[in-house]
């Protein structure tokens, strides 16, 4: 997989989460940890993109 590719798939992940974390926060019945949960894996994702661009 080259470095190109293994970013698309990255962004696309990235996205994908920023998704399910709007429709978290819309639920009514959503537990606030498992929203900061998606938030964290979003933001590691968000730091591995950065690392691997510069």
């Amino acid at each position: 997989m080259t470095i190109s590719s293994h970013l698309s798939e990255l962004k696309r992940k990235h996205e994908t989460l920023s998704q399910r974390v709007e429709e978290e926060q819309r639920s009514p019945g959503t537990d606030n940890l498992s929203i900061v949960e998606l938030k964290k894996q979003k933001l590691r994702l968000k730091e591995e993109i950065s690392r691997l661009a510069s």
